[in-house]
């Protein structure tokens, strides 16, 4: 049996917070909470849901039972299995050239390739691509032959899966876990309603056969700071996302911030992920540049910004939020909308939601999820209900899976 929801949501939270400070401050000697051992089960599940654990292992000095012995096995699982994506990529890069297809390898596998993270310290659940919408066909054809089946697509993008391999359940990162690949099109996200669309600035003005890396470090930030966003405004952020923006952010000369205003548009939606980035990772942000962005942010989500925490726009907020992102819409109408989609979902969310109760392997299992939309609505509406996603890490931690 679980402890009581509140107490796993007041460890949780407590917990967050120390760790996203721990490795802010990314030095030894840090006094040792005097934590239960219900909380530092609850810190082993905070590190795996923010995806920090081997980033911690680098200088953590923290000794209770067992916690120095997961922090290294977990770096241990992620620099093997981050070997093998970097034998994918080379895989998909030296037949990408064969085909004379332009690639652009994202986020994590960027980071990687600029030496920003050494293999072991940052986890990457997948290998994100970028490519031309007309070139679909032949990226298809070029998964198939490395053993890749397309298993769903969503409006961000299209999902590969290996046709070896099954996920393994478990707290953390496992070497053997499966290497998804997710295709994009276009890098864009809902925030909620409306599109925010910056594939221009990410796709490189001369791409070759290969893969091709982005055409800045300013286009790599704003693609880290509207996947940030998208996370904020669905309450799903980890605190690798804040490390890969300051770290990125320490090697960036003022100019280079120039490409987050490139375009008609004012990057509204920046601000949110920055300022907390500034937050936990103070010295890393130009003030000059948080404070243009916050003047671009509008008042409402201004506001909200103030008081965001890592706890509370992220999985450690037990609670599930029945309207995500209502601080992040712009207008009545866009407010009008979202509860419209809440009332009444479309066929695309729909579609979505069936494909993740076949898909993930935290959905498994869960009477809670397969309820119909009215019957999850007003219990929403009744009374609190846990996120399943972090009910599954923190199962993990308690060592309840089966």
């Amino acid at each position: 049996m679980l402890p009581p929801l509140p107490v796993l949501k007041r460890g949780l939270g407590v917990t967050t917070e120390a760790l996203a400070t721990e490795l802010a401050l990314a030095r030894p000697g840090t006094a040792m909470p005097a934590w239960s051992e219900l909380e530092w089960r609850l810190a082993g599940a905070a590190a795996v849901a923010h995806g920090v654990s081997p980033l911690l292992a680098g200088f953590s000095t923290w000794a209770p039972a067992g916690w120095q012995a997961f922090l290294a096995t977990q770096r241990e699982h992620v620099e093997i299995r981050q070997q093998r994506i970097a034998a994918l990529l080379n895989r998909i890069d030296a037949r990408a050239r064969s085909m004379a297809l332009p690639l652009v390898a994202l986020k994590g596998a960027a980071l990687h390739g600029m030496g920003i993270y050494i293999a072991g310290e940052r986890p990457m659940a997948d290998i994100d691509l970028l490519v031309r919408p007309q070139d679909m066909p032949v990226v298809h054809a070029l998964l198939g032959e490395l053993g890749y089946d397309e298993s769903f697509r969503q409006w961000k993008h299209r999902v590969y899966k290996p046709r070896a391999g099954t996920p393994v359940r478990g707290l953390g990162e496992h070497r053997d876990t499966p290497v998804n690949i997710e295709v994009h099109t276009r890098i864009h996200e809902r925030l909620p309603i409306h599109t925010v669309d910056i594939t221009d600035r990410v796709w490189p003005g001369e791409a070759s056969p290969g893969i091709n890396p982005y055409p800045s470090r300013g286009a790599l930030m704003a693609h880290l700071l509207l996947h940030a966003a998208g996370n904020v405004c669905g309450r799903s952020l980890r605190l690798l996302h804040l490390h890969d923006i300051a770290q990125l952010a320490r090697r960036m000369p003022r100019d280079e911030w120039a490409v987050l205003w490139e375009g008609p548009a004012l990057p509204w939606w920046a601000y949110p992920p920055l300022r907390l980035a500034a937050r936990y990772f103070p010295g890393t942000v130009p003030r000059t540049v948080l404070e243009r962005l916050r003047r671009d942010c509008p008042p409402l989500l201004r506001l909200a910004a103030r008081r965001q925490t890592l706890t509370t726009v992220s999985c450690s907020h037990l609670w599930l939020n029945l309207l995500p992102g209502a601080e992040w819409s712009r207008t009545p109408v866009d407010i009008a909308r979202l509860v419209m989609n809440r009332l009444r979902p479309t066929q695309e969310s729909r579609d979505e939601r069936a494909d993740m109760l076949r898909t993930q392997v935290w959905l498994q299992g869960q009477p809670w999820v397969r309820r119909n939309h009215l019957t999850r609505l007003v219990t929403g509406l009744t009374r609190p209900v846990p996120r399943m996603d972090t009910l599954y890490v923190i199962r993990a931690a308690l060592g309840e899976l089966a």
